[in-house]
């Protein structure tokens, strides 16, 4: 049991931490409720949390997680995790989750300061200087959550848009500038693609050095779908110079009855930046997805990414349509 100070004096409310896999049922149920009610339609099901859980990064289940319940059903639910970001210092990440049902009743607020004191526990204890910030990301659906990190001193750091192309017709092919060209992905290759992915000079925001265990997890990603991958190299140098590494998400395509495909993994290197190298190999994912019997596609795309990509993307055929706000709050 947890003790949580001024908590709302809800009758047969308790918080508990995590107690392990007979956890997971009710906690997609309450992912799933609370999605449905943020306008995030998504079916979470145990053996989705399974192996979510199987892969979670600087986060201990069994101390990194409240649980909140009323007369044993789980109502409630958030987690937190730990990062070093090269930009902001050590961010301490957390999230969560309510059933519509019991929100606006002080719960997510119970949580959310526990959450908080655990972390500047943890950071204290562990004397870790320097900066250091919490962090929470919210769509724009959810106001009530807005509102609550607000009031308790949270700001918005960043802004990110979902950003869809409704069809995969009239897509207008893009050339390459000279010296480049595309080559087909080959298993030769997959160490020089993470390696322009790590590219420390990249603007990426919230970045972090990418590790040798990041580099494993990579390869037996869902996502990872080489064939898909459209990669381009400077043929004077044999470098690479940029990328697309486009995926398609078959379980959630037939979840949702769709047929839609990602143009995600977007990167060029910053000399060869603003010469219509990410259009191109953008037009040519776009291709891909379409030649593997996608209709649609989609991205996220950082509002204040300093190469202007919404109207990159928007010059491809995509759209807004949500923002999600970053939070965060010094400490």
């Amino acid at each position: 049991m947890i003790d949580i100070k001024n908590a709302p004096p809800i009758v047969g409310l308790n918080f508990r931490h995590f107690q392990g896999e007979g956890d997971y049922s009710q906690i997609a149920a309450v992912v799933t409720a609370s999605e449905a009610a943020d306008n995030v339609t998504r079916n979470v099901k145990a053996e989705d949390i399974a192996n979510a859980f199987q892969h979670l990064n600087n986060c201990d289940p069994f101390t990194d997680i409240i649980v909140a319940e009323v007369f044993g059903t789980m109502v409630g639910y958030a987690r937190g995790s730990r990062e070093d970001d090269t930009n902001s210092g050590r961010v301490f990440h957390h999230n969560g989750f309510l059933v519509p049902e019991w929100r606006r009743k002080g719960i997510g607020t119970a949580m959310l300061l526990w959450m908080e004191n655990h972390f500047y526990e943890i950071a204290t204890s562990h004397h870790l200087d320097g900066a250091r910030c919490y962090q929470v990301g919210v769509t724009q659906f959810q106001k009530g959550a807005s509102i609550m990190l607000e009031r308790a001193g949270y700001q918005p750091a960043r802004y990110f848009y979902e950003m869809q192309r409704p069809s995969l017709e009239e897509i207008i092919e893009f050339p390459l500038p000279n010296g480049l060209e595309i080559r087909p992905v080959t298993s030769d290759h997959y160490p020089a693609i993470w390696k322009s992915m790590d590219d420390p000079s990249g603007d990426e925001w919230g970045s972090k050095e990418l590790t040798a265990e990041d580099y494993q997890e990579w390869l037996v990603n869902p996502h990872f779908q080489p064939h898909l991958w459209q990669v381009v190299w400077e043929i004077s140098t044999n470098q690479i110079v940029g990328h697309v590494l486009t995926f398609i998400d078959d379980v959630e395509n037939e979840q949702f009855n769709r047929k839609r495909g990602y143009t995600e993994g977007i990167g060029v290197n910053q000399s060869w930046r603003r010469r219509g190298v990410a259009r191109a190999l953008i037009s040519r994912s776009l291709q891909a997805q379409k030649a593997a019997g996608m209709t649609e596609s989609a991205l996220a795309a950082d509002s204040d990414s300093t190469s202007n990509v919404l109207r990159l993307y928007e010059s491809c055929g995509f759209q807004i349509v949500k923002r999600d706000t970053i939070y965060r709050k010094s400490f």
